[in-house]
């Protein structure tokens, strides 16, 4: 009994380190093999925005996504600080639109989960993405966080958590943290600010100070054969 149980921890190991040791290539290529088994879809759920000076009510919140990079947002409030092409929830189109130099960024942990850490540099000069780090469990190939520099808005981070859609490369909740200083309001709302007398206290302030969206998914529906003309 002693050595069927060291021979599996053995094995278990040995496991673990070859997942480990594999080609960055090879892993990038086996979590788009993952996420091509979506077509597209369409997911429901709310979103909490927390920006200092401003008050957003909680909003019913709708993704849709059609592969390779179509995707559009809805909210009940009409109202979403993430800048387009930020979410797309399974990062489908991050693979697809851009052709990128990609990096062996080593190891390490998100949530005591031990990850690969790949940086993607977007061969296109005129891309407004600048650098972009994915963070991979590599045993479940899920991508767990992302984080992104780009000429626009600066740099901003992308946690996901799993659970029901896993199987899909599908979080069930997305929080999107971005640095107040850096980030532009979207052009042409208007909103309610705490402090009545500053028309835009995020770009007027000299402190830094983080936002945060976080978006929980309560249901999606896959592979609805979604047409294109919906996304223009």
């Amino acid at each position: 009994m002693i050595k069927k149980i060291a021979c599996f921890l053995f094995l278990f190991f040995l496991f673990q380190q070859t997942i480990f040791a594999q080609d960055i290539n090879v892993l990038l290529a086996n979590i788009k093999t993952k996420m091509n088994k979506i077509k597209d879809y369409e997911a429901e759920g709310q979103m909490k925005t927390k920006v200092v000076f401003l008050k957003l009510p909680v909003a019913a919140v709708k993704l849709y996504f059609k592969n390779p990079n179509k995707f559009k947002l809805k909210t009940s409030k009409g109202i979403s600080f993430i800048p387009k092409g930020a979410v797309n929830v399974n990062m489908n189109s991050l693979f697809n639109e851009h052709n990128f130099t990609v990096i062996d960024a080593g190891a390490d942990n998100v949530n005591n989960v031990k990850v690969r850490v790949v940086k993607l540099l977007p061969n296109d000069d005129n891309s407004d993405l600048v650098l972009s780090t994915l963070y991979i469990d590599p045993i479940k190939l899920l991508i767990l966080k992302n984080k992104t520099t780009t000429k626009e808005n600066g740099t901003y981070e992308l946690t996901m958590n799993y659970s029901k859609y896993s199987s899909y490369g599908l979080p069930d909740e997305i929080l999107f943290s971005f640095n107040t200083k850096d980030y532009k309001l979207p052009k042409g709302l208007t909103f309610d600010f705490d402090d009545q007398s500053a028309k835009n206290p995020l770009s007027k302030t000299n402190k830094a100070s983080k936002g945060e969206v976080k978006i929980s998914l309560n249901k999606y529906y896959i592979n609805k054969n979604l047409s294109d003309e919906f996304f223009k």
